[in-house]
């Protein structure tokens, strides 16, 4: 099978390979956070946690309705990945029936979630991405439900180094029984970190993680050189027991894009819930789409040069060599 896995494969990689120049920092891409809490009638808190990308405060800026004025200064401070933005603000109306726009979102590949609390009334979320950076505040009110389902399928889809660690494993597999099991240790393995990180019981350095996601990725590309050559090793006669080890560090990355947004106390279960369902739905369809391209090759009587069909083995290794050299020169500030 893992022939035509191979040819199956080419078409998303090189379409892997032509994103990942947008995703040489993968993770960087978390989601930003607005959170709208009105203590008397037309005043409000402002906590606007922006993201960074390479390092820099991304050039993002929540726009309020006509009306709504800064009544403090902002204050600034430094989140790791972010940074969190603090001021007082002023409306004359209420927000009901009105949008809230993130300016500059449409030109990113992020999303921001948008929070509103009016006084003595249940808790408004929206989720806005570059596609639609705004919001109108409903009389019903946002559900956070599809919005932190959403951010687990686009956390895996635009990660572009899960994707290829999952191509990795795909590349590596002999059978279907097999590619489940392996697929079944992957989701547990990084469940329970991204459960772990979520919860706030353990945390990984977001630059370590990055550079060790990048080496899993690696690890993989001489492994699909020695399944090409008929060779045994301990990967490729037991692939779940590498996914479940490297499985725990994706899980770690995974939670960057759901503990950034300073989730409240109270909804974290459902959160964690909703946002693991959501990366195995786009885990899934990816997997899906490999095995679909597998079949229609095999219908179709496809044959490929043989470098074509080791262009994607071969793309796994580099682009996870150039990650890694890449990230861990950034631990050094280089």
């Amino acid at each position: 099978m893992s022939g035509r896995i191979a040819r199956a494969a080419v078409l998303l990689t090189v379409l892997v390979a032509a994103m990942a120049p947008r995703s040489l920092a993968a993770h960087e891409l978390d989601p930003g956070f607005l959170q709208l809490t009105e203590s008397t009638e037309g005043h409000f808190t402002v906590m606007w946690k922006v993201p960074k990308a390479g390092g820099r405060r991304m050039p993002l800026d929540p726009v309020f309705p006509e009306g709504c004025v800064a009544a403090t200064p902002r204050s600034s401070q430094d989140a790791g990945r972010g940074l969190i933005e603090r001021w007082t603000m002023d409306c004359d109306a209420t927000l009901v029936g009105r949008e809230i726009r993130i300016g500059g979102l449409q030109a990113t590949a992020t999303d921001v979630m948008i929070r509103v609390e009016l006084a003595g009334e249940a808790s408004r979320t929206y989720l806005v991405s570059s596609t639609g950076p705004s919001a109108t505040v409903g009389e019903s009110g946002g559900q956070p439900v599809f919005g932190y389902l959403w951010l687990g399928v686009e956390h895996i889809l635009l990660g572009i180094d899960h994707l290829l660690f999952v191509l990795g494993l795909l590349l590596i597999v002999g059978n279907r029984w097999m590619l489940l099991k392996t697929i079944t240790s992957f989701t547990v393995a990084h469940s329970i970190t991204l459960a772990i990180a979520t919860l706030g019981y353990a945390s990984a350095p977001a630059e370590p993680l990055n550079a060790a996601i990048a080496l899993s990725i690696l690890f993989l590309g001489p492994e699909i050189v020695r399944v090409w050559r008929g060779q045994r090793s301990f990967t490729i006669e037991h692939p779940w027991v590498v996914a479940f080890v490297f499985g725990l560090l994706h899980g770690f990355g995974f939670a960057s894009g759901l503990t950034t947004i300073g989730i409240p106390q109270p909804e974290i279960p459902l959160a964690l819930l909703l946002f693991n369902v959501g990366v195995e739905f786009g885990q899934l369809f990816f997997v899906f789409v490999i095995l679909a391209l597998e079949r229609s090759f095999a219908i179709l009587e496809m044959s490929w040069p043989r470098w074509v069909e080791a262009f994607p083995g071969y793309a796994v290794g580099s682009l996870g060599a150039f990650w890694f050299i890449q990230r861990t020169a950034m631990m050094f500030g280089g």
